[in-house]
């Protein structure tokens, strides 16, 4: 013990001589005082109460694929990608984009609790960039997402996204509704129509993921971002939920989209032009017992000599017009099978309207 004195009355002795004359021994680093604030503001808490209210109804989805070794022949499951879902309803049906899935030969899904499912297919429009998955899951694990409407969006509003960029799962980022009514293309080429855009940072795995207004509401389905480096970069692209809203019950149904049809075939655009008509669906065939038969229309064609024999573009359908066939195809794909549709048809100049009842694209 008085060893143990002794050399901390040196080392004490050593501290002081070390001091320059007349000067206080350095005071010990203490802990900073906590400062007081106050509440969080009415955006802060809001923030917070979206967040909290919607990420247990996002996913992350993993999707495997199957490889074989060149040598050996055995085959072993390889992650393919990786996205976001959300809850649809408590059977577990889960929404997604389609090309989160694509390519891969297995998915898993994880819930917000962590837990893990695996995900069976249960149809996909891939023209909408849309899938809709299903686990086998207790119902309360699966909260279904508040749906809202697309169709009242205003530029400006403020808007959250909820997804799983890079791996990261339940990051929330936030924005506003930059412009409406975008024109994005889909993995089969096809444009889908009324896109929202967004600056709330959307990165690789955030797609198939909620965009979301102040509500908390489903507004549309990420699916996309506009950047040269593959990130965030301030311009991102959502999938209206009024589409979503109207294709996803169609695919639980059954199993697939089926899109109403009329029976025909159109030509490129240049054709038209070439041939003096106007803007619209150049029919170059037109199948025999088809609903575009049945109203009359006809293509057009060559006679027995090569002249062209003049026959139907059709530039409206109810009223709204047609560029292309694309143009028709997505006006075709918000009516049912069996429904009647009026198509505006101009033949050799003359314009005229036609009632046709549209059939199956099968």
């Amino acid at each position: 013990m008085a060893q143990r004195l002794l050399i901390l009355t040196l080392v004490v002795a050593l501290n002081a001589a070390a001091l320059p004359a007349g000067a206080q021994p350095r005071p010990q680093p203490q802990s900073r005082t906590v400062a007081p604030r106050g509440a969080l503001d009415a955006e802060e808490m809001n923030n917070i109460g979206v967040f909290k209210r919607v990420s247990p109804s996002v996913v992350h989805i993993t999707t495997l694929s199957v490889q074989r070794d060149f040598f050996s022949l055995r085959t072993s499951e390889q992650p393919s990608g990786t996205g976001t879902g959300f809850v649809w309803d408590d059977s577990g049906h889960i929404v997604t984009n389609f090309h989160v899935i694509q390519g891969g030969d297995r998915a898993t899904v994880t819930l917000n609790d962590q837990s893990s499912y695996p995900a069976r297919l249960v149809g996909a429009f891939p023209d909408r960039d849309i899938a809709v998955l299903r686990i086998e899951a207790p119902r309360d694990k699966l909260p279904a997402i508040a749906v809202g409407t697309s169709r009242e969006l205003q530029v400006g509003q403020k808007v959250y996204a909820i997804g799983n960029p890079f791996g990261l799962d339940q990051t929330l980022t936030t924005g506003i509704v930059s412009a409406l009514n975008r024109e994005i293309e889909s993995v089969t080429r096809r444009t889908i129509k009324g896109a929202i855009q967004t600056d709330a940072a959307i990165n690789p795995g955030n797609s198939g993921g909620p965009l979301l207004d102040s509500a908390g509401r489903l507004i549309g389905v990420n699916t996309a971002i506009y950047s040269p480096s593959g990130g965030s970069a301030g311009i991102g692209f959502a999938i209206p939920v009024d589409e979503v809203n109207r294709i996803v019950p169609r695919l639980i149904r059954d199993g697939r989209f089926i899109r109403p049809a009329l029976g025909v075939t159109s030509g490129p655009a240049n054709l038209a032009q070439a041939l003096g008509a106007p803007k619209g669906v150049l029919l170059v065939n037109v199948a025999e017992n088809s609903p575009a038969a049945a109203a009359g229309l006809k293509p057009f064609g060559r006679d027995r000599v090569g002249r062209i024999v003049q026959g139907d573009v059709i530039t409206a359908v109810d009223g709204q017009a047609v560029a292309d066939l694309d143009d028709m195809l997505s006006l075709l794909e918000t009516r049912q099978i069996g429904e009647k549709v009026t198509l505006t048809v101009w033949r050799a100049g003359q314009t005229r309207k036609v009632t046709a009842t549209l059939g199956s694209s099968d």
